[in-house]
């Protein structure tokens, strides 16, 4: 699914993001990436989503090699990749029914499919009560629960979730890590970057650990180790 291979990311001779990585990730894996800040996630997530190019190396989801990607193949490559991140980047004026809906408009989604859509994908993330209330109105774990919405509008075969907890107390940690495996059971790779030992401990699943640029360790059923 994720095949990542001898990619460097280099700004300049004393700024070395990522080092000679090579990883593979398998559809339907369930990966935790681990990190001190600096170890190079956020750059990771930045190449998966061709916010950057790789200095080096290539880069392919299934069998595009997404390392030289056109503009106009960005937004292509973003609808197969749905994104989560630490503080939600809801829309603020727009309900929560709104707020998921907007993913499906931009595409150019007819309102018919958008109509169906969006009830389903509010249901996975048990918020179907909450479709017509403000970001405002929802506690933390619920505007993530709505972001998570989102990026599963356009049915990706990957998640990249970039701290979906960072801002979340345990209760709420717990609840988005289960609905993350409830759409990894549906068969959707998700790679997590996260700080929380606590979660990675409790998904004994596949972790990568990164440092310094270069994977330090990379364990079947691993737990936070720095």
């Amino acid at each position: 699914m994720i095949t990542i291979e001898g990619v460097s990311k280099i700004y300049s001779t004393s700024s070395v993001a990522l080092r000679d990585v090579s990883l593979h990730i398998k559809a339907g894996e369930f990966v935790s990436v681990i990190g001190q800040s600096g170890s190079g996630k956020t750059t990771l997530t930045r190449l998966l989503i061709a916010e950057e190019n790789p200095s080096k190396g290539k880069i392919k989801i299934g069998d595009w090699d997404i390392s030289k990607i056109k503009t106009n193949e960005i937004p292509f490559l973003r609808r197969q990749i749905g994104m989560i991140f630490q503080d939600y980047k809801l829309l603020p004026q727009k309900t929560v029914f709104e707020n998921v809906a907007f993913a499906l408009e931009v595409a150019g989604e007819k309102s018919k499919r958008i109509r169906h859509v969006v009830p389903q994908l509010l249901e996975i993330v048990g918020l179907s009560d909450r479709k017509d209330r403000y970001p405002f109105q929802l506690s933390g774990g619920e505007q993530q629960r709505v972001a998570i919405a989102r990026s599963l509008a356009h049915r990706p075969k990957i998640i990249v979730a970039d701290e979906p907890t960072g801002n979340l107390d345990t209760i709420n940690t717990e609840e988005i890590i289960q609905i993350l495996k409830k759409i990894n059971e549906f068969g959707t790779t998700i790679l997590l970057l996260t700080h929380n030992r606590e979660v990675v401990n409790a998904l004994r699943r596949r972790v990568i650990t990164l440092h310094n640029g270069q994977i330090a360790l990379d364990q079947e059923a691993g737990k936070y180790i720095l």
